[in-house]
């Protein structure tokens, strides 16, 4: 059995301690799936710059936050469930019922937001064999475009990461974050 360390920007290898640095700087402490994946410098970069890449896509921030939430819910991960529920509701300001909603294992009202998580959950339970699959028709539907499923997998990608390396690191909850605690 492997116990990974939760570096802080101190303890961590040369090549993640700017990351670990900045995002104290930027949120006033280390989000422990940064300090695990610190472990693995190139890991962390990757991370950081998918969720840059996946930052600027076509997607609006709150399409963002459903896409983040769903796959992470679908990957059961409980600490990226957690983070993003807080990211959403106070950073985003996605509306509550819609968080609550994916946490659950529900769709949102609004319809076009329930037909990206329904294709957000197919792209993840079909490992992206989704191409004739009914929720990109519906997806296509509800007014996106079909290089926005490209968008959709880049967000899923990002949080598969992050999920798996949870999921290895059996990452504990910061205390920002225990608030919005979420089990599968």
């Amino acid at each position: 059995m492997t116990n990974y360390i939760f570096h802080s920007e101190d303890t961590a290898p040369e090549k993640a301690k700017t990351v670990l640095a900045d995002a104290k700087t930027q949120l006033g402490f280390v989000p422990n799936l940064y300090a695990g994946l610190a472990n693995a410098p190139a890991a962390l970069d990757a991370y950081m710059s998918l969720s840059d890449h996946f930052g600027k896509s076509s997607l609006k921030p709150i399409e963002q936050q459903v896409v983040l939430l769903v796959t992470s819910i679908e990957n059961g991960c409980e600490f990226c469930v957690a983070a993003h529920s807080l990211i959403a509701k106070k950073m985003v300001m996605v509306p509550e019922e819609i968080v609550n909603a994916l946490r659950e294992g529900s769709l949102p009202d609004d319809s076009k937001l329930a037909a990206l998580a329904e294709f957000t959950r197919a792209v993840v339970l079909e490992r992206g064999w989704v191409k004739d699959h009914p929720s990109f028709q519906a997806f296509l539907d509800a007014g996106y475009q079909p290089e926005q499923a490209l968008d959709v997998v880049l967000g899923v990608t990002q949080k598969t990461l992050s999920n798996y390396a949870n999921h290895l690191l059996e990452t504990p909850l910061n205390a920002a974050f225990v608030g919005e605690r979420w089990s599968k």
